[in-house]
Order: C-alpha cells, then sequence, then structure tokens
C-alpha cells in the first residue's frame, strides 16, 4: 500500500458553512457581549432542551467541567461506582471531588458496565452509580434504575458519546439524575469546546449556575466556592449553527459506518458494533477489538500499519483509568478482566462525516492484507 500525501485523522471537527457563522456572530460586534449567559447562550440552552427532549439544560465551557461540577452539585460523599474503561475525565471528576472510584467491570458484547456486578460493590459508603455510554453504546439503564432506587442512590451518566440519542423512543438525558454531554471539537455535535449537563431536579440546576460562576449568587451575594465554567457566546453560536446541520451530519456518518460494517463484518478475529434494535445511534465511533490469535495480528500491528501509510487510528480507551500512572497502585486492574482485555485490543477507526468512502475502503485493505 503506497503510503498516502493526505494524512486521515480518527476524527475531523464538523463545521458549518463559514458564512453561516459569520452571519450567526454578527450582532456580537454590536452588542459586546462575549460571555456571562448571553443571547447566543440561552438561544442554544433552548434549542437543546427541545433538541434533547429534556426538563433542563445546563450549558459549560467543557464537558470535563460539566461533569465535576454537577458531581459536586450532588453533595455526594464517599464512594463512587464506575468503570475505568472510559476516558481520563471520568475518573478524575471524581477523584477531585475527593470522591472514590469502586471501578465494575464492562460487559463484553457493548463494553458498557456490567450492571450483573454493580450490586457486589455497594457499600455503606456508596452514593452513586456514574456509568458511561461507551462509542454512544446506551448502558443498561433500565436495570442501573432499578438498582440506584433499592439503594438510595444518585446515578450521573457520562454521557459524552451519547448526544441525541433514544432508547426505545426516549431520550439518554431523561435517564438518571442527570447527564453529562460534551461538546468537543471531535464530538457528533460541537461548541468548540463545550459541554452540558440535563438534570430534572431544578434545585440541582440552581447550584450548577451558581458553581459555574464563581459562586456568585447576586451582585451582592457570594455564596459558595465555584469557579469560571461558563460557555461563551461564540460557543454557543457555534452551536447553534451545526444544530441546524445535525441531521445530515449524522446520516453521513452512518454511510461511513455502513461502508465499515459491509467490509469487515464476519471477519475472523474482528469484533465490530452493530446497530441495536431500539436504540437511535448517532454513529460516534467505529470501534474494531482485534483477537490476535484468530486474526493473526495484534492490535498494535494494525496501528502500526495504518499509521506508516499516514492513517491515525487510536487506541481509545487504552490504558484502562485505573492503570493511571496519577494513581500509582491504588487499583487492581484485575479485578476489571474484561475492561483490561478490550483495551488491549480495541482500535476506533476514522470516522467522520466527510470521510471518502474511497479512504474508508483503503483502510480496510491496509487491515486485510494479512
Amino acid at each position: 500500500m503506497v503510503n498516502k500525501s493526505k494524512p486521515i485523522y480518527v476524527t475531523r471537527s464538523s463545521l458549518p458553512p463559514f458564512e453561516e457563522y459569520i452571519n450567526e456572530i454578527k450582532s456580537i460586534w454590536d452588542t459586546a457581549w462575549l460571555t456571562n449567559m448571553g443571547k447566543y447562550h440561552n438561544q442554544l440552552e433552548q434549542e437543546l432542551i427541545e433538541y434533547l427532549e429534556v426538563d433542563n439544560i445546563s450549558l459549560f465551557t467543557n464537558g470535563h467541567l460539566a461533569l465535576e461540577l454537577v458531581l459536586q452539585a450532588m453533595n455526594l460523599t464517599g464512594e463512587v461506582i464506575t468503570t475505568p474503561f472510559t476516558f481520563a475525565s471520568t475518573t478524575h471528576a471524581i477523584v477531585r471531588n475527593r470522591l472514590t472510584p469502586v471501578f465494575c467491570d464492562v460487559n463484553p458484547s457493548d463494553y458498557t458496565i456490567d450492571v450483573t456486578k454493580i450490586e457486589n460493590l455497594i457499600t455503606d459508603k456508596t452514593s452513586a452509580i456514574l456509568p458511561v455510554h461507551v462509542y454512544g453504546n446506551i448502558c443498561n439503564v433500565y436495570e442501573i434504575e432499578r438498582i440506584a432506587k433499592k439503594y438510595d442512590l444518585k446515578v450521573i451518566y457520562d454521557a459524552a458519546h451519547a448526544f441525541g440519542e433514544k432508547i426505545n423512543g426516549q431520550s439518554v438525558g431523561y435517564f438518571g439524575d442527570a447527564s453529562m454531554f460534551s461538546f468537543h471539537a471531535t464530538k457528533v455535535f460541537n461548541t468548540l469546546e463545550g459541554g452540558a449537563v440535563a438534570f430534572a431536579d431544578e434545585n440541582i440546576g440552581e447550584q450548577l449556575y451558581t458553581l459555574k460562576n464563581f459562586g456568585i449568587k447576586s451582585e451582592v451575594l457570594v455564596e459558595g466556592v465555584g469557579l469560571n465554567a461558563k460557555m461563551n457566546e461564540f460557543q454557543a453560536a457555534m452551536g447553534i449553527c451545526n444544530l441546524r446541520h445535525l441531521t445530515e451530519e449524522i446520516s453521513k456518518r452512518k454511510t461511513v459506518v455502513e461502508k465499515y460494517r459491509n467490509r469487515l463484518s464476519g471477519v475472523n478475529g474482528i469484533k465490530i458494533m452493530h446497530d441495536v434494535e431500539g436504540v437511535q445511534s448517532n454513529y460516534s465511533y467505529f470501534p474494531a477489538v482485534f483477537d490476535e490469535l484468530a486474526f493473526g495480528f495484534t492490535r498494535n500491528e494494525i496501528y502500526d500499519r495504518l499509521k506508516q501509510n499516514n492513517i491515525f487510528a487510536r487506541k481509545y480507551f487504552y490504558p484502562l483509568t485505573n492503570t493511571f500512572h496519577c494513581y500509582p497502585e491504588q487499583y487492581d486492574v484485575n479485578n476489571t478482566p474484561v475492561a483490561r482485555h478490550v483495551a488491549k485490543r480495541v482500535l476506533t477507526l476514522p470516522l467522520y462525516a466527510d470521510l471518502d468512502l474511497e479512504d474508508v475502503d483503503k483502510i480496510c485493505d491496509i487491515i486485510l492484507e494479512g
């Protein structure tokens, strides 16, 4: 395979037409209102409530601060059950709130939290469950809800990968006490950087507003120690523009995914994801898990082979968060064997709306060339 002169990255940010964004932000020069919950911020908030079919939304400058602050707003203590098969943000948000992450393994079918193992991890110190919708694969929200009610636990979903998804006609943001969405540049829907929390209890919304605005309650009252996590007007305007094109973007991503599936389905030693009945997918990622014994090559060998051809896939999620150097010998990775197995073998392949199908064929050819 001849090395491509043009690199293909694992993702590429979706952008609206240039003139559309410029026209959208023109009024900012008239008002000079750049941040602090302005016109665009409030408009995007309302449009997202309607699009996501949720009761309340709070916007943030990024998804991590959204997650960190919603955990703080919940007034959690002790232990939070979560999974190590996730991005660093999930675990860090727990630890930065001085909470203890308790790692539950993932299930081998879709890599979301293994609900059959949650109850054995619950102690008198457990205050919440923080599951992750991985690659847009939706957790078993019904069983998690049952467990949470039985033990009186909060449920906060890391829904960074699940924007706009539904299960059995219900928005993914409807489940749990709160769901965090990421609007990072690499996500299906982006506001350059950005994030949001969907929540049901309006009291949580009041706390989130204060926490993301330095703890300021009014002009003369600062009632808490907050920080600055507000979404600015340029971010919100980008979100308003991108939301207009989202249906088309997801449709294009679906076409790319279907091409991958056509080429890689049924290949011995390669496990890929397929649509799940009742789930409206956003086609956010295309993970492939390589069984080196059956396929003949390791994940790392495939990664290197693609890189030699100027194609940059990603070992996502690797390493597991319970093996990070910043948590030296605090957690036993042997307690999450399925997550460990998948992390050593998974590779997310390039996927974005404008990825040429000929490039998808070339990627698959390189993987399958033997």
